[in-house]
């Protein structure tokens, strides 16, 4: 059995923060690409530099968290 070779000081009783991670990402994925078409579009609408700041931000989030989850999806 796989617990009589057990090496390492983890409880018995740990779990991997996969999940979280999966989640997580998914949330910044979505939050980044829906909040950087709205700030494109203020950006458009006003003209004003700081909403392109604003949309490069959150896309560069997305694309962070879009790696992320090729990442995990690799390693699965």
């Amino acid at each position: 059995m796989w617990l009589r070779n057990r090496e390492g000081t983890e409880p018995l009783s740990a779990r991997s923060p996969v999940r979280a991670r999966r989640i997580l990402s998914l949330v910044a994925l979505v939050l980044g690409v829906v909040l950087a078409v709205i700030f494109a579009v203020l950006a458009m609408n006003t003209g004003e530099q700081v909403w392109r700041w604003e949309a490069a931000i959150a896309a560069v989030v997305a694309i962070i968290a879009a790696i992320d989850l090729l990442v995990l999806r690799h390693r699965r």
